[in-house]
Order: C-alpha cells, then structure tokens, then sequence
C-alpha cells in the first residue's frame, strides 16, 4: 500500500488517458493520492476528481505562493470562503517562492502566515511549498511560534541540518519525491540520515519525473520509484518503508 501525498491528477496533462493513469496507480500499490490546491483556477477541477474518486483522491485547499498577485486578497478570501464547503485534508499547497515569483514576498509571507492560522484553527494540517526563501520562511516560522500546526514540507530537497532545525519549529513531515532518483541528488544523503518516521512518499505529477522516466510527464504509479529508492539508500525492505509512510500519510492527512 502506498499513498502519493502530493498529486495534482487533475491537471490537463491527464485529461487524454485519465483511466490508464488511474489504473496503473491502483496496479502499483497505490491506494491514495491527496490533491492539493492552488488557486481558484484549478478548484473545479480538482473537486471533479475528489469526488469522481471518494476513496482515492483526497482534496485540499489553498493558495500557492506563485498565485499570489495584485488580487492575493481575493483569493485568500476564496480559500477563507470555501474552507467551510467540504471536507477538506489540508490546507495547501501554501508557502514562500522567491524562484518563480520575487514581485510579491511581503505578500506571500503574509498569505502564507494566515493560512498556517487558518489551518491551526481548523485543526487541518499544511502542505508548504519552499523554494529560494529559507530565510523569509524561517522568519515567518519565528512569528508563528505558539500557534499549533502540522504539516508536510513538500519536495523536500534541503540539508539534513535544515530538517532538524525545522523540526525544532514545527511538527513537519517531509515530502520525498522524484528528485531523490536522481543521479547525484544530494537530498539522498539528507534522507539517508532523515527518521523513517519523517518521511511521506510524494510524485508532484506531472511534474518532478523519476528516473528512469525523468523528462517524461509524471504519474501516482511513479511513487512506487520513489519507495524503492528510500528503501535502497535506508537499506529497508520495500513494504517496511510504504507500511510506514503510508500509516503516517493517513495519520497526518485524515484519510
């Protein structure tokens, strides 16, 4: 059993063969995927499989930190709006990108500052985005001590330094995905010395292809890659590795 714990199978990409996906997910163990958001753009969508699939896909809210511009407010509002429609596994994917979008960093810390509020009030847990602002998000970390959240640090890529200091700050699990197949991929070592307790086994599909399809447009089934490749650097049996992340997957997202 594995759960791929960061999945958008409702982007465009899978709209050809969307059966074929689906099937060769469930024929490689994988018995849940979480959906997470990114703005109202892609809400739709994305509640369209959630429920095509009650038992498979399970859908989060949020707004993603490249999504945040001149009209961050009104989408924030939309989250705030929407958080009361369903049933909902996280808040997310939130967080800080300083790669894709600088216009905006005072007001992706702040977007990003008040969803983690609104998911502590929830009691949901965050799935958070970081890319080239460590230090602005270990800042807004610094503000948000005393508020009581959880969540997962998706495509988790960062030094096994970073990974203790986070977990001095927050409850965090850390989303290993496809990055880790890669040949001279640093976050192997940092995974290697990581607890098996931290980690969650994610695709990010379409995006962030494992090897040996890396190139080629991602899909669930590829969390399997993603699992053996943990459980060669950990030096674990396969099934010990997807017992446990997919035991802790359900434990932090509800499922």
């Amino acid at each position: 059993m594995l759960t791929d714990t960061h999945c958008h199978l409702y982007d465009e990409a899978f709209r050809e063969d969307f059966p074929e996906v689906l099937a060769r997910a469930r024929e490689a163990g994988v018995t849940a995927c979480v959906l997470p958001g990114i703005d109202r753009s892609c809400h739709d969508a994305l509640l369209a499989v959630a429920d095509a699939l009650p038992d498979f896909a399970f859908p989060c809210i949020g707004l993603h930190p490249t999504s945040v511009g001149e009209n961050w407010q009104e989408e924030l509002d939309f989250v705030k709006t929407h958080l009361a429609d369903r049933r909902w596994h996280a808040i997310g994917e939130i967080g800080l990108d300083a790669y894709w979008s600088k216009e905006f960093r005072k007001e992706q810390m702040r977007v990003l500052e008040e969803q983690v509020v609104l998911a502590s009030r929830a009691g949901l847990p965050v799935i958070i985005h970081l890319r080239d602002a460590t230090e602005d998000f270990l800042r807004v970390l610094e503000d948000l001590r005393g508020v009581d959240f959880r969540g997962v640090m998706h495509a988790w890529t960062g030094s096994y330094e970073l990974y203790r200091r986070l977990l001095t700050l927050a409850d965090f699990k850390f989303g290993i995905g496809g990055v880790v197949t890669f040949k001279n991929a640093g976050v192997a070592a940092t995974v290697e010395r990581m607890s098996l307790d931290d980690i969650l086994l994610e695709t990010d599909c379409p995006w962030l292809t494992p090897a040996p399809y890396r190139g080629k447009r991602n899909e669930p089934s590829y969390v399997r890659l993603v699992a053996e490749k943990v459980a060669q650097i950990k030096g674990l049996p396969l099934g010990e590795v997807a017992a446990a992340t997919t035991s802790r997957a359900r434990k932090l997202f509800q499922i």
